[in-house]
């Protein structure tokens, strides 16, 4: 079937999917416990049950719209070959140690034992590399992709992880193609460690006729890498940077398992909400994370300085979220969460939510902080690989925490009333909608339109807000408003925040109040302080009412109280792409 026979929906509809997702053929995921295969991974997507390596069904309240099966490049089936003694790489002297471990404990040992492989600095580096069993790995990936993709009904891309991590520096991509086919074998970290690379190899493809994009995630552990104002080399960057970065890297992942990237209280000590989902560790050790360089919102203000003072910006991105899970699962809900890491995260001692029989609370001090989180949202005509596709270059896209929150945001000078009964055709009419640029037009001011539907199987909405980053005199500049309330409240025009609307968690059961919150906020806003000289961008921001979160359920099953330092309850969400206000 073609895109040309599918029915298009010229005002767009919402399609929720994740493009981040591990199988058997990632490296650690195998190693972890994980058997799924790509097939099994995008079944699940479609609602079928999948088996947990703790020995339990994970299943989807109701199926994906699209799905990625993005193994990690480097070491492709390695592992999984390993397991299978019809292979040659069963014989390698520690096959056994990494793929035959039926323990929690133990496979934390294969872990250790397999780290060694991955470092650079390590003399086994590339020592199970072998390109055969990764080239047959990399089939298997690809044509499950084929198999699955339904148009119409179900989208599966064809995508990878690109996994570099110089320095102890996590500067991951997930690439992304639009089409059917894809190169012989994808660009790992054994090719370079160097993103610029990656781009240049992404371009050279596209010259052929292959279309990707690279999506990078949990910008969060990279040290402040992931968006610093230098390139590989330590040079400042330039124009010729910003559009190679551009071209493919539209959008960058906001929200997953390990953590949300939008910013940071020390970032945002104005935002009230600035701390959510933060992890204080970076995976696998106690060390603190480094905040600058590392959050979303500071790039795109960076980028509007760059765009001021050198006219090119490189950090224009728009967002999405996903779940980095590597159990062939997307990430789970609160109520019924499954941990991203197979054995390692089964239950709430081995996650660290709920102490062992001894009292104690074991494993990685990141684990805790971990969340049930993402999902990609995206605005397209029809759900096929084309149509997606193109939404996500174009950045008409939205990430939420998990729940299926749908987001709509436009900006214009000659944007509709709220109530048009075509209110949607008459914006994209008079404005652009996320991911656009709006740009100047001599002595009006424009308007906004951010409107959100709740998702009906999680909370009711409590506020709708619209973030804004500016430069003024030269300077940085980040606001947060409140734009709607629900339950009838009234914005407090000095302090730009709703009233609290008491909706509460009784965190000794979960049960939360009824009869608060919204099934939908909309808004047609002017920003107050709208200066027609000054470079902006804007996106909406949308929190539902409290629920518990994963950590407190844990905590309630097993008959204790939550863990002391972790959050009881969570404030699901969504982000929009922003719009750029252009001088």
């Amino acid at each position: 079937m073609t895109d040309g026979l599918i029915e298009a929906n010229p005002e767009r509809n919402a399609y929720f999917g994740d493009l981040h997702v591990h199988t058997a053929n990632s490296f650690d995921a195998f190693v972890l416990g994980t058997v799924a295969t790509p097939d099994d991974a995008y079944r699940f997507a479609q609602g079928e049950a999948l088996r947990h390596p703790g020995g339990f069904d994970m299943k989807l309240r109701e199926p994906l719209d699209f799905y990625a099966v993005t193994d990690h490049a480097f070491y492709l089936g390695i592992t999984r070959a390993m397991a299978d003694p019809e292979s040659p790489m069963s014989r390698h002297p520690d096959a056994k140690a990494l793929a035959s471990v039926l323990t929690p404990d133990g496979r934390m040992r294969a872990f250790r034992v397999g780290a060694q492989f991955t470092q650079p600095m390590s003399p086994r580096y590339r020592e199970i590399d072998d390109p055969a069993t990764s080239r047959a790995a990399w089939l298997d990936n690809i044509s499950a992709a084929n198999r699955h993709n339904d148009p119409g009904r179900f989208t599966a891309f064809i995508g990878y992880e690109y996994t570099p991590g110089p320095v102890v520096r996590n500067l991951h991509r997930n690439v992304l193609f639009k089409g059917d086919t894809a190169p012989d074998m994808p660009f790992s970290q054994f090719d370079s460690e160097n993103p610029e690379d990656l781009w240049a190899w992404m371009d050279a493809l596209r010259e052929q006729g292959i279309e990707s994009l690279a999506i990078p995630h949990n910008s969060n552990q990279s040290r402040g890498q992931m968006f610093a104002l230098v390139d590989f080399a330590g040079d400042p960057i330039d124009a010729d940077y910003a559009s190679v970065r551009s071209r493919n890297e539209p959008l960058v992942e906001i929200s997953q398992t390990k953590g949300t990237s939008e910013t940071h209280p020390l970032l945002s000590p104005n935002d009230e909400w600035a701390a959510f989902e933060t992890l204080s560790y970076r995976v696998g050790s106690r060390e603190p994370l480094q905040v600058r360089g590392s959050y979303i919102r500071e790039a795109q203000l960076n980028g509007l300085k760059l765009a001021e003072q050198q006219r090119f910006d490189p950090f224009k991105v728009g967002v999405i979220g996903s779940s980095d899970t590597h159990n062939g699962s997307s990430g789970g809900e609160e109520e019924d969460y499954w941990g991203p890491a197979g054995m390692m995260h089964a239950n709430g001692v081995l996650r660290g939510s709920v102490p062992n029989a001894t009292g104690v609370y074991q494993g990685d001090p990141a684990f805790p902080t971990f969340g049930a989180s993402g999902l990609a949202g995206v605005w397209a005509e029809r759900n096929t690989r084309a149509s997606l596709y193109d939404a996500m270059r174009r950045k008409e896209t939205f990430g939420t925490s998990g729940t299926r929150i749908k987001v709509r945001f436009f900006a214009g000078y000659d944007l509709p009333h709220i109530d048009s009964e075509n209110m949607v055709g008459e914006a994209y009419a008079g404005g652009v909608p996320m991911g656009g640029d709006l740009v100047a037009r001599a002595d009006q001011t424009p308007a906004f339109i951010a409107w959100a539907l709740r998702d009906p199987s999680s909370a009711p909405l409590q506020r709708l807000q619209i973030i804004k980053g500016w430069i003024a005199e030269g300077e940085i500049r980040e606001a947060v408003f409140d734009v709607a309330c629900s339950d009838d409240g009234a914005v407090d025009p000095a302090t730009h925040r709703c009233p609290d609307n008491g909706a509460r968690v009784d965190v000794t059961d979960c049960r939360v109040m009824e009869g608060t919150g919204a099934s939908e906020l909309k808004v047609r806003w002017r920003d107050p302080g709208f200066d027609a000289a000054q470079r902006a961008f804007y996106y909406v921001r949308v929190l539902e009412d409290p629920i518990c979160r994963w950590s407190t359920w844990d905590a309630i099953r097993a008959g204790g109280a939550p863990r002391e330092g972790l959050p009881t309850t969570i404030q699901e969400r969504a982000w929009s792409s922003p719009i750029w206000y252009v001088p």
